[in-house]
């Protein structure tokens, strides 16, 4: 424990519930006898840092030691998760977001904050990962709950953007956020995981993911093509776009008249090609995001596209859909039986929708 921890839960509170010491000083007593970090980084087999504040994050991400906990995080050869637990204006701040990235490049592997009510008051992601999630997540770590292991999927994720000149595109909100919670997810199940990704600033965690930035339409299908023979299960989550310019501009348009008009043809329908190559041994998982008649719209695209399951997320929902670090969804099978999950964020729906391809994948 670190000394801010102790004041939120005291040491004896949680050496009794634990039935272990509790160390958070160097010496341990009046006699002199020390707690060797070096010796408690050599020992274990992970080291998990929960919750870890902003203050932790920023230390660890420079190489600060002047506490316990972070001279064993120093000392440790083992891999290392951590489970960020801040306000969401802090966890939103650049330069967590940075330490945050940096952490990832030395290899730790982040337990994504929940979406939740926080200490302040406030309704945001910021929450730590609940103890169950954390434990999930050692487990998939450590191979002994990796249902989808030996498996290969493909995902889908973020937008596309159809050029019109060297400046501008064509394209949409899409943050890449529910693909890329989805690629998270089928890798701590144990898949290998090709992600496709069109232009995000997001980054992945988990070295299971290989992944595959793509800027346009075109590019994704073709991406999609070369990767789904080899694949076992596909998620589409990617805001494709439906159409791009019949012709891009060798230079920038100049403004000149009051008006301007684009020819715009359709983009290759990257769902519709994979449903048709799709054999009995691979599973499609499409996405729609609708804002009328959403139901007899999922239902029409899961049966044309030859899809196994199908998500509908509405704009109409409050909290869904672009932009959102939460969700709301519904899934659809081919006989129109639907799963439906309230408002959370898209990490905890992509375990959601994990679980239910592990459940119905091998129905």
């Amino acid at each position: 424990m670190t000394t801010s921890a102790k004041d939120f839960i005291t040491p004896l509170t949680l050496s009794t519930l634990s039935k272990n010491p509790v160390l958070s000083e160097f010496i341990k007593d009046h006699t002199g006898q020390w707690n060797n970090h070096v010796e408690l980084g050599l020992w274990a087999d992970a080291l998990v840092i929960a919750p870890a504040s902003a203050n932790t994050i920023s230390k660890m991400a420079h190489g600060s030691c002047d506490n316990l906990l972070l001279a064993v995080y120093l000392s440790a050869r083992c891999p290392v998760l951590l489970a960020p637990a801040m306000d969401l204006d802090m966890l939103q701040h650049g330069s967590t977001k940075n330490n945050l990235e940096k952490l990832r490049q030395f290899g730790n592997q982040i337990i994504e904050p929940a979406y939740g009510e926080l200490a302040s008051g406030l309704t945001g992601t910021g929450r730590m990962a609940e103890p169950e999630e954390i434990l999930t997540c050692l487990q998939a770590f450590f191979g002994k709950h990796q249902p989808l292991k030996g498996k290969t999927a493909l995902v889908t994720a973020g937008p596309t953007y159809e050029a019109l000149d060297p400046v501008r595109f064509i394209g949409n909100h899409s943050s890449g956020k529910m693909g890329y919670a989805i690629a998270e997810a089928l890798a701590r199940h144990g898949a290998t995981v090709n992600l496709i990704s069109g232009p995000t600033a997001l980054h992945t965690i988990h070295t299971g993911i290989h992944v595959k930035q793509v800027t346009s339409a075109e590019e994704m299908h073709n991406a999609c093509l070369d990767i789904f023979p080899q694949t076992d299960i596909a998620v589409l989550a990617a805001a494709v776009a439906d159409y791009k310019p019949a012709t891009k501009a060798d230079q920038k348009i100049k403004k000149k008249d009051d008006t301007l008009s684009l020819e715009l043809i359709k983009t290759h329908d990257i769902a519709a090609v994979l449903g048709k190559q799709k054999n009995k041994r691979q599973f499609i998982v499409g996405f729609a995001l609708e804002t009328e008649n959403e139901e007899t719209n999922a239902l029409k695209k899961l049966k044309s596209k030859n899809f196994d399951l199908i998500v509908l997320n509405s704009l109409n929902d409050k909290g869904a859909g672009f932009g959102h670090d939460t969700n709301k969804i519904s899934v659809f099978d081919p006989q129109a039986k639907v799963y439906t999950f309230d408002l959370k964020s898209k990490s905890e729906l992509a375990e959601d929708i994990v679980n239910l391809i592990h459940e119905r994948f091998h129905a």
